[in-house]
């Protein structure tokens, strides 16, 4: 599969210009185009409902840092064993962070990690909500609360938990590589 993003052969689509602008910003703030967004390009709709929803809980208002939230992002691909989103939010959470060290632990076991105890908080919450949602009780939310989030930050919290693991189950059926930038990002 040397080269290609996925393991399906989907054309991209004739992009807008909206689009054509936006893999342009990716660019110039990134330096690349990343591949989730390439490998959604065969279907526009699909990849502006996909970058709508994750600008918005990714960079949009909220009570949690972007910090917390690649952290979710991280915690819940580590349990998924997703290795675009592992490799992808890896890097993001060593940028955010300015630890490379701490990157990777949030990586291979976030438990591992010197965390705060609100942190630890919204990641098992996220990792419990990954492993057995059916088992989520309001006790569950009660922690978040006495760790300090407030009833939105927990609609965050699940929000983006659920988001990458539904993003994890496509990139693994889709066999989804990751940009070769994201392994030297932050280190």
């Amino acid at each position: 599969m040397a080269g290609k993003i996925t393991a399906l052969d989907l054309a991209p689509a004739e992009l807008s210009e909206a689009t054509k602008a936006y893999f342009a910003k990716c660019e110039e703030k990134l330096g690349l185009v990343p591949n989730v967004l390439l490998a959604y390009a065969f279907d526009e709709k699909k990849l502006r409902a996909f970058t709508d929803m994750y600008n918005d809980l990714m960079l949009g208002e909220s009570g949690l840092s972007k910090l917390e939230r690649e952290m979710i992002a991280v915690a819940v691909s580590s349990i998924n064993h997703c290795y675009y989103c592992l490799t992808a939010h890896g890097a993001a959470v060593r940028q955010l962070s300015e630890d490379p060290a701490f990157g990777e632990m949030m990586v291979m076991n976030f438990r591992a990690a010197d965390l705060s105890d609100r942190q630890k908080a919204m990641l098992e919450f996220a990792v419990k909500l990954t492993e057995e949602p059916a088992k989520i009780v309001e006790a569950d939310r009660a922690a978040l609360r006495e760790a300090g989030f407030s009833d939105r930050d927990i609609w965050d919290i699940a929000s983006t938990a659920a988001f990458f693991n539904m993003s994890n189950r496509v990139a693994a059926a889709v066999d989804m590589r990751p940009n070769d930038e994201y392994h030297a990002m932050a280190r």
